[in-house]
């Protein structure tokens, strides 16, 4: 049966520990990996406090002057670091779909803490690890996010054993591909819209992620993520309280052999009744293998009836693959191109 809505997990039983708990929420996670690639999970451990702090510490960043955001702009689309302001990423470009641009500003940053080896700063590696950027204000904001970073990295850890466990591998199987990961952090800003949206503009476009999974903490505001089924029909993903919601990126699609769903997903507008009041702030943890690790389908994937579907290929390869798509849509001329002030959190379209 097509599935029309997002499933539940509770992580409880598998902190609890013992075989059969940890089998039985990685089953869980199995189902809702092959229905639909999104899930929702509670019982997960993370305190609730830190979130709130990570959130309201994103909003107050995004509160601040545009030109003073841009003092940290991103100056690499290989590297995802810093701010990016609102209408200048098309994230339907990676699918080959030109839109206007994404209502949306970000803050991103990669790996804290990078080691001083040759390994993180050498040759292609170099992107993946580069230096993160940091605004001045708000006061904290640093030290938050680098907190909340790490509780998610280890929350990532903790899913990635479960797909471990649905897949009949050693529970650890996947770290020693994770040992070195180039994750990133995405504080994302969608602001109130006082105008109509372009045609086909969205605050996100339609995309799948690129990673081996993404951990979401989002608001239940109005204009929220939604999720495409196996039969074209876009699901709504609630926001729901204390719980993140989580979604299988390409990398593990193909690790899977297209068993797990690495789903197309977009955030849509709000009412327009609604829209002078629809501000939504969302933080995504896309987790990352090492930049070498391989990507290839796992022993338990294929068979005589089920050939591999995939070639071999980087983690770190295919992320510069994706990341060039994505910088198509920025490559908008300056006549062209719809810019934008987000003086005071609105949205004001600059013709």
């Amino acid at each position: 049966m097509t599935r029309l809505d997002i499933p539940i997990i509770d992580l409880t039983p598998y902190f609890e520990g013992g075989q059969n708990n940890k089998r039985k929420v990685a089953a869980d996670m199995n189902r809702a990996c092959e229905d639909i690639g999104f899930f929702i999970i509670t019982g997960h451990g993370v305190d609730p406090e830190l979130c709130r702090k990570a959130n309201d510490v994103s909003r107050e960043f995004f509160d601040l002057p545009v030109e003073e955001k841009l003092v940290i702009g991103q100056t690499s689309d290989e590297a995802n670091r810093g701010y990016e302001a609102l209408g200048t990423e098309v994230l339907s470009a990676t699918i080959g779909k030109m839109t206007p641009p994404d209502l949306k500003e970000s803050f991103s940053l990669g790996p804290i803490n990078v080691p001083d080896d040759p390994y993180y700063h050498s040759g292609a590696a170099a992107p993946h690890y580069a230096r993160n950027m940091w605004p001045e204000r708000p006061v904290g904001f640093r030290k938050i996010i680098e907190d909340y970073v790490k509780v998610m990295e280890k929350l990532a850890r903790d899913l990635h054993q479960l797909a471990a466990i649905a897949f009949n591998l050693p529970e650890d199987f996947f770290e020693p591909k994770l040992d070195k990961p180039f994750y990133i952090l995405r504080a994302l800003n969608y602001p109130n819209q006082l105008e109509n949206p372009d045609t086909e503009q969205l605050r996100a476009g339609e995309h799948s992620d690129y990673d081996n999974l993404t951990i979401c903490m989002i608001e239940d505001r109005p204009g929220g993520l939604q999720a495409r089924n196996i039969e074209g029909i876009w699901i709504d993903v609630p926001g729901v309280r204390d719980a993140f919601v989580v979604n299988i990126g390409d990398l593990m699609m193909r690790w899977t052999n297209d068993r797990w769903k690495s789903t197309r997903h977009r955030v849509v507008n709000p009412p327009r009744d609604l829209a002078f009041d629809s501000r939504r702030i969302s933080m995504c943890f896309f987790a990352e293998p090492n930049y070498d690790a391989v990507i290839e389908c796992l022993p338990t994937c294929h068979g005589a009836d089920e050939p591999v579907k995939y070639l071999p290929i980087t983690a770190g390869d295919y992320m510069i693959e994706k990341f060039a798509r994505q910088a198509q849509g920025k490559e908008w001329s300056a006549a062209d191109r719809m810019r934008f002030d987000t003086s005071d959190t609105e949205t004001r379209f600059i013709k």
